[in-house]
């Protein structure tokens, strides 16, 4: 840990990780608010330049602003590629079909995917722990895509629905190669040439779509887009960094589990989305299934995580 990070008190990381959840949960909502005025690639492609001006910002203030070493150029474009760039552009994308609530439920069904795949490409053990947490959250996933009640000809909500799967899958890509990765950098130190990365390939791409973004600016519209890049994407990623130092991998893999449920929450206090018990059920299968699978047995207390481990989801 080099000298200009420290460990912060348990109380003080529980309450940083509490804003976290909390920004991370509200994105989601900030997000649907946003691409009902902009299109869903100018939308990421703005946040994520606010993002990595802020974030060269945060590390120019803290001194930890470096050049990327050769051994760390994978990560960074697996970062940027499919997190903060498939990821998010698929999301928005889905967002424009499907209510957040459902939105967000399947965006976390990242983990269900990471394990067997963890097993399949790097060797880790398909336990029976594993195996009934995936059993338990594709039940979930099951019962939010019930045939019977799900509308099959609405072309829209397929889209949609197929588009927040395919972002997780993803993101649980993305997971699998940084669990590989041999870091030489920290996350943190990493962070900005990722964001800058994925906001080169977000503008480009948008550019040549779209063309030049016709966006009438309002300052609630401006603020939405700062909450969005600033708070939650980078203060946010900053902030979980912290935390994964300062409280153990158990309790953060417990807590991100808060992350869906307070933006189901959101969704129905300042959108007004119903929130129904079809989805209640499946969502408690799913993170239940989540938890079941990747907390490990017997939860004794667990040191931080190392610079080259921290994790930084959302």
């Amino acid at each position: 840990m080099s000298r200009t990070e420290h460990v912060l008190s348990h109380r003080t990381a529980l309450l940083l990780f509490a804003v976290v959840v909390a920004m991370w949960g509200s994105n989601w909502v900030v997000t649907k608010t946003l691409v009902e005025s902009v299109s869903p690639l100018w939308t990421v492609a703005i946040r994520s330049t606010i993002a990595t001006v802020a974030l060269l910002v945060l590390l120019l203030v803290r001194g930890q602003l470096i050049w990327p070493r050769r051994g760390d150029v994978p990560v960074i474009l697996a970062v940027a590629i499919l997190h903060m760039g498939a990821f998010s552009t698929l999301t928005a994308f889905g967002l424009q079909f499907v209510p957040v609530g459902r939105s967000i439920v399947l965006g976390y069904t990242t983990a269900l995917w990471v394990a067997p795949a963890a097993w399949l490409f790097l060797g880790e053990p398909m336990t029976r722990r594993r195996l009934a947490g995936i059993g338990l959250g594709l039940t979930g996933l099951a019962t939010m895509f019930n045939p019977l009640a799900f509308d099959w000809g609405d072309r829209s909500a397929l889209i949609g629905n197929g588009l927040l799967l395919l972002a997780a899958l993803c993101w649980a890509a993305n997971i699998l190669y940084v669990r590989a990765h041999n870091w030489v950098s920290t996350p943190l130190q990493l962070i900005f040439w990722q964001a800058l990365l994925a906001t080169a390939l977000l503008s480009t791409l948008a550019l040549s779509i779209e063309g030049v973004p016709n966006v009438v600016w309002t300052l609630d519209l401006a603020g939405w887009f700062l909450y969005a890049g600033i708070g939650g994407t980078a203060l946010a990623h900053w902030a979980m960094v912290t935390v994964n130092r300062s409280l153990p991998a158990v309790t953060t893999s417990l807590g991100l589990l808060a992350t869906p449920v307070a933006g189901v929450a959101f969704s129905a206090i300042f959108l007004g989305e119903p929130v129904g018990a079809s989805l209640i059920v499946a969502m408690t299968m799913i993170l239940g299934g989540i938890a079941i699978g990747s907390i490990p047995r017997g939860l004794a207390r667990s040191c931080p995580p190392k610079s080259g481990q921290d994790r930084a989801s959302r």
